[in-house]
C-alpha cells in the first residue's frame, strides 16, 4: 500500500522560509513525477512546483525565483525549499507522485497524495 506523507509547516512571517519534505513507502521517487500543491480556503488546489523522473524542473509563475523544488533519491525523500514567504502563500501543500508523465502541474497527472501540511505566513 502506497503512503505519502509531507512534514515542516508552521507559521513564519513574511520574508521567512521552510522547507517541507514528502516522504513515501510502497513507491519509490526514483522514475516518478513528483510534485508540491497547494489549496487555500475557498479556492481550487493549484500546481506550484514539479519535477520529472529525468530531474527537470517546472514552477507556477506565483513562486519562480523563491521556492526550488528537489528530491534526494537516497533517502526516498522529495523537498520544496520556500524562501521570501508572503501571506499569500498561505495554505495547505501537498506532495503527490505518478509514474506517468503528465502534465507537471496539473493535479489530474498524479494517483498518489499526501494528506498536507499547513503553512501560514503572517504578514
Amino acid at each position: 500500500q502506497v503512503q505519502v506523507a509531507e512534514s515542516g509547516g508552521g507559521l513564519v512571517q513574511a520574508g521567512g522560509s521552510l522547507r517541507l519534505s514528502c516522504t513515501a513507502s510502497g513507491l519509490t521517487f526514483d522514475g516518478y513525477s513528483l510534485g508540491w500543491f497547494r489549496q487555500a480556503p475557498g479556492k481550487e488546489r493549484e500546481g506550484v512546483a514539479g519535477i520529472s523522473s529525468d530531474g527537470n524542473t517546472y514552477y507556477a509563475d506565483s513562486v519562480k525565483g523563491r521556492f526550488t523544488i528537489s528530491k534526494d533519491n537516497a533517502k526516498n525523500t522529495l523537498y520544496l525549499q520556500m524562501n521570501s514567504l508572503k501571506p499569500e502563500d498561505t495554505a495547505m501543500y501537498y506532495c503527490a507522485a505518478d509514474v506517468r508523465l503528465g502534465p507537471i502541474l496539473w493535479r489530474g497527472s498524479y494517483a498518489y497524495w499526501g494528506q498536507g501540511t499547513q503553512v501560514t505566513v503572517s504578514s
